[in-house]
C-alpha cells in the first residue's frame, strides 16, 4: 500500500475514534439520568430497564472499537498516530462511570426483587395462618391479616400475667379489634349500599358476591355490641335495613376463626329473617 493511501487509512481510523468518543459523550450522560431513576422506593418500568440494558451493551461495544483501533494505531500505524491524552483519559472515565452505574442499578433491582420475595413470602405465610377467605380480594384479604396480626399483639400485650376478673369485664363489656359484617339481600339493594358506602379510614368493603357484601370494621377503642350494630345501621339506612340481613362476627380471640367459618355464616345467613341483625363472638 503506498505511503499516502496507508496514512489517510491510518487518519479515518482516527476519525473513527473521534466519532465514538463523541456518541460516547452523549451516551454516558443519558445513561446516567435512565440510572438514576431507578431507586429502592420507586417503581420503574420494565421498558427503561431494558432501556438501561440495551445502552450499558451499546456504550461496551464502542469502548472496545476504540480500544481496539488504538491497538491497531499504536501497532501497525505507529508513526501516523497522534495521541490525544485528555480524550483517552475521558474515554477511561466513561468506561467506569458506565460500569458503577450499571452495577448500583442491578444491585437495586435484586434488592427489590429480594424486598417483592419476602413480601410474596410473608403474604402466604399469613394466608396459611387463616383457614378461610373473608375477602376474595388479595389486597383487602392482605389488609385483614394484618389487622389480625395487630389485634393479636394488642391481646398479648394487655393481657394480665394471671388472668384476673378486671380484664374479664372489659371483654365482657367491649373490646377493641376487629369486627367482620356480612349483609345480604337482593341485588340491587346491595348494589346501591356498596355504590355509596362511607366506611371510616380503617374499615374494608367489598362486593362479595352478587347478593351479599362482606366487610371489616376495625375498632381503634373500646365499644360494645350494641355500639357496633349502630354503626351498621347508620351504614345501610333505616328503610334498606329492614329488607336486609346483617351478620357481625366480633373477633375477641384468633381461635374463634375456625376452618368451618365461612360454612357457619352461610347456614347462619340462611337462617335468619330479613331486618334481623345478629352477632357472634369468636
Amino acid at each position: 500500500m503506498p505511503k499516502d493511501q496507508v496514512q489517510r487509512y491510518a487518519e479515518s481510523l482516527e476519525r473513527t475514534i473521534q466519532q465514538n468518543y463523541y456518541s460516547l459523550k452523549e451516551s454516558v450522560e443519558n445513561f446516567r439520568e435512565l440510572c438514576f431513576l431507578v431507586t429502592p422506593e420507586r417503581g420503574v418500568p420494565q421498558d427503561i430497564i431494558i432501556e438501561i440494558r440495551q445502552l450499558y451493551k451499546e456504550i461496551q461495544n464502542r469502548l472496545t472499537e476504540i480500544k481496539a483501533i488504538q491497538q491497531l494505531l499504536q501497532g501497525k500505524y505507529r508513526q501516523y498516530y497522534h495521541r490525544n491524552p485528555l480524550r483517552d483519559r475521558e474515554i477511561i472515565e466513561f468506561g467506569f462511570l458506565a460500569k458503577n452505574l450499571y452495577s448500583k442499578v442491578e444491585y437495586t433491582l435484586m434488592q427489590k426483587q429480594a424486598m417483592a420475595k419476602r413480601r410474596e413470602e410473608t403474604s402466604k405465610a399469613e394466608s396459611r395462618g387463616i383457614p378461610f377467605q373473608w375477602f376474595r380480594s388479595r389486597d383487602h384479604q392482605v389488609l385483614f391479616l394484618r389487622n389480625l396480626r395487630l389485634l393479636k399483639e394488642l391481646t398479648h400485650e394487655e393481657t394480665p400475667p394471671e388472668g384476673g376478673q378486671e380484664r374479664r369485664e372489659i371483654m365482657e363489656e367491649g373490646s377493641r379489634g376487629l369486627t367482620l359484617f356480612a349483609i345480604q339481600g337482593e341485588t340491587n339493594l346491595i348494589n346501591d349500599i356498596y355504590l355509596r358506602a362511607r366506611l371510616r379510614e380503617y374499615d374494608v368493603i367489598e362486593r362479595f358476591s352478587k347478593d351479599e357484601l362482606h366487610g371489616l370494621f376495625t375498632h381503634l377503642k373500646e365499644v360494645s355490641s350494641q355500639e357496633e350494630e349502630e354503626l351498621l345501621r347508620r351504614f345501610i339506612g333505616e328503610e334498606e335495613f329492614k329488607k336486609l340481613k346483617c351478620l357481625l362476627l366480633r373477633v375477641r380471640s384468633l381461635k374463634g376463626l375456625k376452618e368451618d367459618l365461612m360454612e357457619e355464616v352461610k347456614l347462619t345467613l340462611e337462617r335468619m329473617a330479613r331486618g334481623e341483625i345478629k352477632t357472634l363472638l369468636l
